[in-house]
């Protein structure tokens, strides 16, 4: 008998399979003694564990390419961090076996990032990862990971590991459900760069039957166990359609009337740029360049080094917009360099602008980068700040770009709801505006990103979050200047429309999702649009929001 169960549609398209569930390492190890004597061959144990442990993190991160990569190898430096290692020593100095010392020292580590805001409890799930690997080679039992099969399948885990999902063969796995995890843990944002059907945060995940049949939605979020005929019909047609429209959609985004929506590529370095151009991404409405920041917390990178960074990515669309944000570090992306150690809640701290305000030689030298790497490319080039929270912010922001004699458009991120509410006064500084929802979801409602519990409060269809767009997008069209969303919210088909009724005036997302958000906009008016975000702003809930537009759209 069909029944079904709901999660969060983290990546669109239709998977039909049977269920295979992901392999676990031994979690914990025995607790006993051994003796003084044996004390240098465990610890020896242990590093030989951890530098090949390491080594694979890289070598599969080679293999993967792209943002997976990166992931991949933050993973491997968590395994060789130098503190972790000196307290799995003292541990085994004591008389623990190496793999007890592993399983205690990733213990208290993994407390410390649980507490730590954002971003790093979000890297919890990474950390589990590389402990279980370590421990499984010391144990010598199978390493956790994708299940061995012959036969195409829909993977089923708990949570899904970099490690795992980056080499995810896309002819086998045809999509996969979590029970943890949410819209912007890492496993949603491969998923998304993969292509694959992803539903996260679903209840009861792990208690499906091996080997059961499922439909996984990835664009509702639903699960359908034991699908009817008629059931799996319907979403192949839908699952058909879809692709068509894909095939057949081409060129600028832009309504079925006319109405030009830029779409745009999230991209955090050059390795991004290829994907981004394949897509026929307009230009890059995000560059995160914190990621060429973290590849040394303990000192900025040379101008030298930033320059070549930013003019890989400029060269690659002529005449196209490229939005740079600068360097948003603190709170989620610490650097030991430039954050506080000791903040009490660093999400609310000196983070992103704020930082660079308090570190100005920083975010002078960036914009010197930006300058000299835009320097004769026929570039439309954008600069914004992170973390914005009023004018004066902004204005602070705008002085130092014209101080360091950057020639481009100055903006701000929309991550606080103060910003959006005073987004007409923020306009008198700079000349667009771009929300991060994520982030701008986060501080509306009080609700941490990366917490599976919370995605309710984290969904983007959200009415009050819609509120705080709509203010933002009217101020914009009020003062004759643009507003742009570059968080997760632009890569939903369907939300991509209603922000265009609600006056956003170009998306940007990632890579993968720029088909679908084009061939859906391109099947609407924008007084469509404008009806749906209308309708998903009167409703109670994301659900309802959700609900109400879908059906304006479908002209039920």
């Amino acid at each position: 008998m069909e029944t079904t169960l709901r999660g969060v549609g983290v990546s669109h398209g239709v998977a039909i399979g049977q269920v295979r569930h992901m392999g676990t390492a031994v979690l914990e190890p025995p607790a006993k003694q051994v003796p003084v004597d044996d004390t240098p061959r465990e610890q020896g144990r242990a590093h030989k564990a951890v530098e090949a442990v390491a080594a694979d993190l890289v070598a599969r991160g080679n293999l993967a390419g792209g943002e997976a990569q990166a992931v991949l190898e933050a993973q491997a430096l968590m395994a060789q961090d130098p503190e972790l290692m000196a307290d799995v020593e003292r541990r085994i100095a004591v008389g623990s076996t190496a793999e007890r010392a592993v399983y205690d020292a990733f213990a208290s580590y993994r407390a410390l990032l649980a507490q730590a805001g954002d971003y790093l409890a979000g890297r919890v799930a990474d950390l589990d990862d590389v402990r279980n690997r370590i421990v499984a080679r010391l144990l010598g039992v199978p390493m956790p990971g994708v299940p061995d099969s012959d036969e195409p399948y829909v993977l089923i885990a708990r949570d899904l590991a970099p490690a795992d999902t980056a080499l995810l063969d896309p002819a086998l796995v045809l999509g996969f459900v979590t029970e943890e995890g949410g819209p912007t843990s890492h496993s949603a944002i491969l998923a998304r760069a993969m292509g694959v059907p992803a539903v996260v945060a679903m209840p009861g995940a792990t208690d499906l039957s091996e080997g059961a049949v499922i439909a996984v939605d990835g664009s509702t979020g639903e699960v359908f166990v034991d699908p009817t005929e008629s059931r799996r019909a319907q979403l192949e047609a839908a699952a058909a359609e879809r692709k068509a429209a894909l095939a057949a959609s081409s060129g600028p985004g832009a309504t079925s009337d006319g109405h030009h929506v830029p779409l745009l590529a999230n991209v955090g370095g050059p390795a991004d740029v290829p994907a981004a151009v394949e897509a026929g991404a307009e230009g890059v409405g995000l560059f995160r360049t914190e990621f060429l920041f973290l590849d040394d917390s303990k000192q900025a990178p040379s101008e030298e080094k930033q320059v070549a960074a930013y003019r890989q990515v400029l060269e690659a669309f002529p005449e196209g917009r490229v939005v740079v944000r600068v360097l948003d570090a603190g709170a989620d992306k610490p650097l030991d360099f430039l954050t506080p150690a000791d903040e009490p809640n660093p999400a609310l701290g000196v983070r992103g602008l704020r930082t660079l305000l308090d570190h100005p030689e920083v975010l002078r030298t960036q914009l010197r980068a930006l300058a000299a790497a835009a320097e004769g490319l026929p570039v439309h080039l954008e600069v914004m700040a992170p973390m914005v929270a009023d004018r004066a912010d902004a204005k602070a922001f705008a002085d130092a770009c014209r101080e360091a004699g950057l020639r481009a458009k100055f903006g701000a991120m929309v991550e606080i709801p103060s910003a959006a509410l005073r987004a007409r006064s923020i306009f008198q500084e700079v000349e667009f505006v771009s929300l991060g929802t994520n982030d701008l979801a986060q501080y509306t409602f009080a609700a941490d990103r990366q917490v599976g519990a919370l995605s309710r409060l984290q969904d983007p269809w959200q009415p009050a979050l819609l509120d705080l767009v709509a203010a933002a997008a009217d101020a914009a069209r009020a003062t004759g200047k643009s507003c742009g969303v570059c968080g997760e919210a632009a890569s939903d088909p369907l939300l991509a429309c209603v922000l265009t009724g609600l006056g956003v005036t170009s998306l940007s997302m990632g890579a993968a999702s720029i088909p679908y958000v084009r061939a859906t906009l391109a099947m609407h008016t924008l007084a469509q649009c404008e009806r749906a975000a209308a309708a998903a702003r009167a409703a109670d809930s994301a659900q309802e929001a959700r609900v109400a537009a879908r059906a304006v759209l479908s002209g039920e």
